[in-house]
């Protein structure tokens, strides 16, 4: 409707974050990425998934990522990823993926606020963990 106001849900925390991204990972039996575009405010813009063939890696698609963050005008990115083996402790190849994705970002001014892996009930934040 023209003129109206609609609220955007807003993950403005790790908490929030953890609660968007989690239920969608629960039973997964293959890795998939999403990755959040926030404004802002930390309102939710746009959500892409990324799904793998393969069990236990998920492609980090950073052209596909930065081309929607551009053409969302997007701030802030929160990523999140499963690891089915229900370990959630970033691998090496998360770790590259991110720093790749940070390198690309930051001179757009788009900031990657968070990367979470999600795993046997648990998750492991980078942010938190400092690697980002």
């Amino acid at each position: 409707m023209p003129g109206t106001a609609t609220a955007r849900r807003r993950i403005d925390s790790g908490e929030a974050a953890i609660a968007f991204f989690g239920p969608g990972f629960h039973g997964m039996r293959r890795e998939s990425l999403r990755v959040a575009h926030l404004d802002r405010d930390h309102g939710l813009i746009g959500l892409r998934l990324h799904y793998s063939d393969m069990c236990d890696e998920v492609h980090f698609p950073l052209r596909t990522i930065i081309r929607d963050a551009l053409h969302l005008e997007t701030v802030g990115i929160l990523i999140a990823h499963n690891h089915p083996s229900g370990d959630p402790r970033p691998s090496e190849d998360d770790l590259a993926a991110t720093r790749a994705l940070v390198a690309l970002a930051r001179p757009l001014g788009i900031r990657v606020r968070d990367h979470l892996i999600f795993a046997g009930g648990r998750s492991s934040s980078l942010r938190v963990m400092g690697m980002l």
